[in-house]
């Protein structure tokens, strides 16, 4: 068996907290990212009821590994009290350009750290494609110069394989602040026939064997490296239908892989 943790992104998944808390352990997760939005378990106007639910899920032996959530002081209070290290985010490009949304969101972390130093909370900052922070050296230009105890960078294996970067090359680029790497997996889908004046793309989520995200590869190098953080299998899948039954076997997948 691995000694790696493994947490799962419940976004698919709305039911009450002791059945998400039984249904995740059935599953084989030993935590899970909650999104905490309107409509799910915990919401952003009521986030003190963070530390009942890891009461609830602990009973199943869940841990919250991390939330999806907003950076305001109550969120972070309701993390230090539930015990909850990481609050992962994606960073979208403003109107200005890609550089001055990456000056805009330093300024905005500086003024975050005395925050998250004064809760013990990690900001973590995923890559993502498209109009985002994109790539495993832009996430690193741009968080490189906090302490990864306040900002570190979640790695998505995602999103690094849609746009073609190594893995071993993306895990050494953001090592440093490496706080948390997301397994799922996408290939580019052409949307047009050879009739079209231009082809047209787009990303479909699949399973873990079957995508441009080599987690083998991913499993590989955090094992030789000696990584300790969680691996969040996010359970994107484009066949939502099938939620279910793929992450059963993406887990089963991954923690053959760390094994």
């Amino acid at each position: 068996m691995s000694d790696m943790r493994f947490s799962v992104f419940t976004k698919p998944w709305k039911m009450p907290l002791p059945e998400l808390g039984a249904y995740i352990h059935q599953l084989g997760f030993d935590g899970i990212e909650l999104p905490v939005r309107p409509g799910y378990q915990v919401d952003p106007e009521h986030v003190g009821e963070l530390a009942h639910a890891a009461r609830v899920l602990a009973d199943y032996g869940v841990s919250i590994a991390s939330i999806a959530a907003p950076t305001d002081e109550p969120t972070l209070a309701a993390c230090a009290e539930a015990g909850v290290k990481i609050i992962r985010i994606c960073e979208g490009l403003g109107p200005d350009g890609y550089m001055a949304t990456e000056a805009q969101r330093q300024r905005e972390y500086d003024a975050l750290v005395p925050l998250l130093d004064k809760y013990g909370v990690t900001l973590g900052i995923q890559n993502h494609c498209g109009n985002f922070c994109t790539g495993a050296m832009n996430l690193l230009h741009l968080i490189e110069r906090f302490d990864p105890r306040h900002i570190g960078a979640v790695l998505d294996a995602g999103h690094i394989g849609l746009q073609g970067e190594e893995p071993e090359a993306a895990i050494d680029i953001v090592w440093s602040h490496l706080c948390m790497v997301n397994l799922k997996s996408a290939y580019w889908r052409l949307t047009t026939g050879p009739e079209a004046t231009e082809a047209r793309w787009e990303h479909y989520w699949t399973t873990g064997r079957h995508g441009l995200a080599t987690w083998s590869r991913y499993a590989a190098e955090l094992k030789r490296r000696g990584y300790q953080g969680w691996i969040c299998l996010t359970a994107e899948y484009s066949d939502h239908e099938a939620v279910d039954r793929l992450i059963a076997e993406d887990i089963t997948f991954a923690r053959g892989l760390f094994a």
